[in-house]
């Protein structure tokens, strides 16, 4: 519990729980889809009737009284509208988009059919924002890489990253890429709510 609500996701416990039940011949490593990402954004930016700035203005506010005390940058519009023509997207970032979308990251792995309640992320409040759990994410990430007894130059050909991208999660604040992230959390069999949490920054 932070602040007095519940993070993460329902009926997960510690996170340790298969994100999806699937048979064993049907489990893969899918490509996080920023594309389809920001295709959901956008979609909803015209059914609300927003401008890109009036959608980068709610985004923000969702942590309204967290950027009052803080008097942090707000997130540009350029953040938004990039994803789509870039095709990639942080993993910080990307947490800003899931929380107004009400959809988890699970949901742009290219899944058919509902998601799990397993995937359903909560509401922080305003006086926090959500942010991953680098550290979390990196120590868990080495101790499954030892126990399966890959180098990081094998993991990163399975994860279809570099090996930099997968070493440099250790002392990452922003720089992790979502695909990175989400390939991550596939591989560990863990939700990706396992790594993120409700923050004060």
């Amino acid at each position: 519990m932070l602040g007095g609500r519940a993070v993460g996701f329902d009926g997960v416990g510690a996170g340790r729980a298969i994100i999806l039940a699937m048979s064993s011949g049907e489990r893969r490593i899918r490509r996080f889809d920023a594309v389809a990402l920001h295709t959901a954004l956008d979609a909803r930016r015209q059914e609300l009737g927003f401008s890109w700035q009036q959608v980068a203005d709610r985004i923000w506010e969702q942590s309204s009284e967290l950027n009052a005390r803080r008097d942090d940058h707000p997130i540009a519009v350029a953040t938004l509208t990039g994803v789509g023509k870039r095709g990639a997207v942080s993993a910080q970032h990307a947490l800003f988009i899931f929380r107004w979308l009400r959809q988890p990251p699970e949901a742009f792995l290219g899944y058919e059919g509902s998601l799990p309640a397993a995937c359903t992320m909560r509401e922080p409040g305003p006086d926090r924002r959500l942010r991953w759990h680098l550290g979390r994410l990196y120590a868990a990430l080495d101790e499954h890489r030892r126990a399966e007894g890959l180098t990081w130059a094998q993991l990163a050909e399975l994860l279809q990253c570099t090996p930099s991208q997968l070493t440099g999660i250790r002392t990452a604040k922003f720089g992790v890429n979502m695909a990175v992230a989400m390939a991550i959390t596939q591989w560990l069999n863990r939700p990706a709510a396992a790594f993120i949490y409700a923050s004060e920054w």
